[in-house]
This record gives structure tokens, C-alpha cells and sequence, in this order.
């Protein structure tokens, strides 16, 4: 049965920008509408330790987190919606949204929070270790890694300033590049190349990530050579996969939000204002600079204060 939904707020997403939006919307007394897809919760539902989010002395999981903020949103007055968006109508207003479950969605306003995600290169055992020795993000994770020896894989901007970042902490950086050239900015590259805790290796990609059970932990990678396919085995206790990010846009392509070159939704300086007035996007799916869940929330109390702004007009 198509069901009919009706709000003056629908949010898209339920990270921590969706569901700030979400807390700050329900205590505007605007009744928000929050819709999320089969992972509720954003990237912080696969991430273990989190240590660096404001108000929590002992580190905390990553899932309890979002299951909180869950909780509060709904406590303050939030519809939360399993379903996944498959079409959006911004021509005229009220926007219109229909899901894959065939109900439909009227908003007088849209709060889009759909995250991005990291680029994953699709290993077995890649997978098998997120969040236990492999990660997408140093400056959520370098702390981990005091006074040890990391992988870095990527060869672009993301990963070079992943590189950087990570020998404020860790004893030794080796960035692994399949090619023997980096694409990243020459000045990234020069500070690169100064640093006496990077050391390059050149030519290679990752064919395996090693580790232990009980706990689950990285011990160390094996690594392919691109000219001749010979391996050698590394001793490391991580690997940053800094492949770069890919924000959850495509529904938006053929629309009249605006991207830029990478897929990120541009909004207004200081603003989370899109090119569409009543539209606006929060989080991850805006911000390819920091890509913290702090952050991400920020925006996302931004976003509510700004609807609720633009539905008071």
C-alpha cells in the first residue's frame, strides 16, 4: 500500500548531520520527516573507537553513538522513515520525493545529509579489518597508532596530506603509490619528500591485509609490484586507505543542485543554502575538507536553523 507523507521538513539521511538536523528541526516544532536508507546511522555505524567527538571522557563506539543520537531525535519529536529515495522533483514547490517502497513525500523544505564514502579497493581482507587496523580517515585514527609503522595507499592529494598527518603521531609512514609518479599538488609533494618519517614505495599496490583474531588486528600487508608482479611482505600495525571519497550525490545529478567536479553538493559561503531555495545540504555530502562527525553536525544545526528560517518567510 503507497502511503502519503506531508512535512515541512524532509531530511535525507541519518548521520550525524541528518540527525542534528533532525533534533534542532523537532525542537523548532516543524515536525521533520527524517528518511533514512538500508544503513541508518552514516559511516560512524562502521567505525569502533570513537575518542575525538566533544562530551564523552572514556572512548565510545561509533554505533551506540548514532544509536543515541537516534533516540534523542525521535524524543524530540522526529518521524524516522526506513525507505530509500529514488526520485526527487525540486521543480516546483511543495518538493516531491518518491521512495523504492512507493510511498511518496511532500516537503515545503529538504534537508539533504546523505554522507559520502570512502573509496574502498575492494579486498577480502580489507574489509575483514575496518575499523581494526584499517581505515579511511588519519585524522580520525592516527592517535591509535602512536609510535608504530603504517601504510598509506593513494597517490593523490588525500593521500599525501593523510601521510603528513599521520607522523605527528606514528614512528613511520610508507606510502605505496602503483605508479612512480604522484598526482598530488607539488607543493603537498615537497613537504612530502622533506619528511624523514615518510619513505616511499614506488610501483606497488596492496594485495593483502595480514592480521590476527582475538582480537581482530592488523600485523602487516603484502604488497604486488605493477612492473613485475613480485610481493614482498611488510610489518605494520595499519593501513590508510586514502584512495579519496565519494559523496552520495547521484540521485541529484540531473537535477538543479549544483556539484562541483567531484560530485559535492556546492552550497552558499558560510551557509548550507544550495542553488534551489528550501534545499539544503549538510555534512559529508557538502564538506570534503574535514569529514568529522563534529563537523558534519554542525552543519547540520546549521541546516535546521536555516529551513526553519526560510519556512518563517
Amino acid at each position: 500500500m503507497t502511503n502519503k507523507h506531508k512535512t515541512k521538513v524532509a531530511i535525507l539521511g541519518s548521520g550525524p548531520a541528518g540527525l542534528s538536523a533532525a533534533i534542532y528541526a523537532a525542537r523548532a516544532n516543524l515536525k521533520p520527516i527524517l528518511i533514512h536508507g538500508s544503513q541508518p546511522g552514516g559511516q560512524l555505524t562502521i567505525t569502533t573507537d570513537v575518542e575525538n567527538y566533544p562530551g564523552f571522557a572514556d572512548v565510545i563506539q561509533g554505533p551506540w553513538l548514532m544509536e543515541q543520537m537516534t533516540k534523542q531525535a525521535e524524543h524530540v519529536g522526529t518521524t524516522i522513515i526506513q525507505d530509500h529515495i529514488k526520485e526527487v522533483n525540486f521543480d516546483k514547490k511543495p518538493f516531491k520525493l518518491l521512495g523504492e517502497s512507493g510511498d511518496e513525500y511532500e516537503a515545503d523544505s529538504i534537508i539533504i545529509a546523505t554522507g559520502a564514502q570512502a573509496k574502498w579497493l575492494g579486498l577480502p581482507s580489507e574489509k575483514k579489518f575496518q575499523g581494526y587496523g584499517v581505515s579511511g580517515c588519519a585524522t580520525c585514527d592516527a592517535f591509535f597508532f602512536k609510535n608504530q609503522e603504517v601504510l598509506v595507499i593513494g597517490g593523490g592529494n588525500t593521500a599525501v596530506e593523510e601521510a603528513l598527518y599521520l607522523t605527528n603521531h606514528v614512528k613511520k609512514v610508507y606510502l605505496v603509490h602503483r605508479r612512480e609518479e604522484l598526482r598530488a599538488e607539488k607543493i603537498l609533494q615537497e613537504r612530502l619528500f622533506k619528511n624523514e618519517k615518510i619513505e616511499m614505495i614506488w610501483n606497488s599496490e596492496l594485495k593483502e591485509v595480514l592480521g590476527s583474531e582475538n582480537p581482530n588486528s592488523v600485523t602487516g600487508a603484502i604488497l604486488k609490484s605493477t612492473k613485475d608482479g613480485s610481493e614482498k611482505e611488510m610489518k605494520v600495525t595499519g593501513i590508510f586507505i586514502a584512495i579519496g571519497h565519494k559523496p552520495n550525490t547521484a540521485l541529484f545529478k540531473n537535477t538543479a543542485i549544483k556539484l562541483d567536479e567531484e560530485g559535492y553538493i556546492i552550497t552558499a559561503a558560510d551557509s548550507t543554502k544550495t542553488g534551489i531555495a528550501g534545499v539544503f545540504a549538510a555534512g559529508d555530502v557538502q564538506d570534503k575538507i574535514y569529514r568529522q562527525a563534529v563537523t558534519a553536525a554542525g552543519t547540520g544545526c546549521m541546516a535546521a536553523l536555516e529551513a526553519e528560517k526560510f519556512l518563517s518567510h
